[in-house]
């Protein structure tokens, strides 16, 4: 017997917050957030729900959980793309179909009761959680900002009716070749051509209070096209930058500035937290917290976070001015590589760029869409 249940308890809370836990235990590849973080979701002042309303139920079969789902009400993303969508994200399950078909029904229901009539997914709240249903790369590491999932997962999300709309794939990046400084001219020569030059800040509180506001600005009008995006809001400025201080490492970002001293691009980097949060389930133990603080300060692995250049330098070159950060960091900061996170697939731009680099294509991803009758 399968029962599906909104979740609104303590105990059906943490039912849904430990669910993926116990599923994953034991794999070597699953990553789970950061449980006080994801906690938050249950709080009524979550920084979302100012522009989002959501959902969650717990599945149950023969009265032991089996699986997880929520939906996103995202009104930003509906009013910039003028559809009626809500968004799954959060999906976990035994491999059963039936129990995967009872979670999608409870949240196209949900939907169709808020007047939607489409459903996609995995999606979060905004792009700076996690998305994406990975279907390539299942003996990977994952990242810490991205989900893992078993193999099965694909064909339980087709079986309740879902196509794929959009794809991504993700690729490890290591340095040139030693002796290849091609990046390193381009760099250098689109600096000079354009009269451009990096920001300097001293720290991190300097360099968020010079460039903070602009960079905002410049990634909700260089993201404003990109699939699932939505614009900043000052809750997510906050939250992003709190985040910030906590691991930013500035000799693993930068800004590139214009004559004017304009933000033109911005470049992010952050250390893997995988491994460092594997073994406590997320949980800041006291262990957690030192292994945490050996990533951030020491790290082997980089996370290539966000990356954006202003619309009218896009077709310039100056990503080159990033990429040639990126070549040093792997050079002299004793990273062995970086980890590009989602790349859309028609987004030849930015993986063109890594073409420059010795990179290995090792995981996809897929976004899912369902019309409602």
């Amino acid at each position: 017997m399968i029962e599906v249940r909104e979740v609104k308890t303590r105990k059906e809370k943490k039912e849904f917050l430990d669910f993926p836990l116990r599923l994953y235990k034991g794999s070597p590849y699953f990553v789970p957030p950061l449980y006080g973080d994801e906690k938050k979701i249950f709080s009524k002042n979550y920084v979302y729900y100012d522009t989002c309303d959501a959902v969650y139920f717990n599945a149950y079969k023969n009265g032991k959980i089996a699986g997880r789902i929520s939906g996103i009400l995202q009104r930003s993303s509906n009013e910039k793309t003028g559809e009626n969508r809500i968004r799954f994200t959060r999906f976990d399950s035994i491999n059963d179909k039936k129990v995967a078909k009872a979670l999608f029904d409870a949240v196209e229901k949900w939907g169709a009761s808020k007047g939607m009539d489409i459903v996609c997914g995995p999606l979060g709240f905004s792009d700076l959680e996690r998305e994406g249903l990975l279907v390539e790369g299942f003996d990977e590491l994952s990242t810490f900002e991205e989900q893992y999932n078993y193999d099965y997962y694909e064909e339980l999300i087709k079986y309740c009716g879902y196509e794929k709309e959009v794809e991504w794939v993700e690729s490890k990046i290591y340095a040139p070749d030693e002796g290849d400084d091609t990046i390193q001219k381009m760099a250098d020569f689109i600096m000079k051509r354009y009269n451009l030059h990096y920001g300097e800040a001293d720290g991190v509180n300097d360099f968020l209070d010079k460039y903070a506001d602009a960079f905002f600005e410049l990634l909700d009008e260089a993201y404003k096209d990109i699939y699932g995006t939505v614009p900043f809001t000052d809750g997510m400025k906050k939250m992003l930058i709190s985040n910030f201080k906590l691991i930013i490492d500035l000799n693993h970002c930068g800004v590139v500035l214009d004559e004017n001293d304009k933000v033109v691009a911005l470049g992010l980097c952050f250390p893997s937290l995988s491994k460092a949060v594997q073994k406590s389930y997320g949980h800041i133990t006291p262990m957690a917290l030192g292994r945490l603080l050996k990533a951030i300060k020491h790290p082997k692995i980089l996370d290539l976070g966000l990356i954006a250049v202003a619309p009218e330098y896009k077709n310039k070159g100056v990503n080159a001015l990033i990429a040639a950060g990126l070549v040093r960091m792997l050079r002299e900061d004793g990273i062995e590589y970086a980890e590009t996170n989602l790349n859309l697939v028609d987004n030849h731009s930015i993986r063109n760029q890594w073409k420059r680099f010795n990179a290995v294509q090792h995981k996809r991803r897929r976004a899912y869409i369902k019309k409602l009758s």
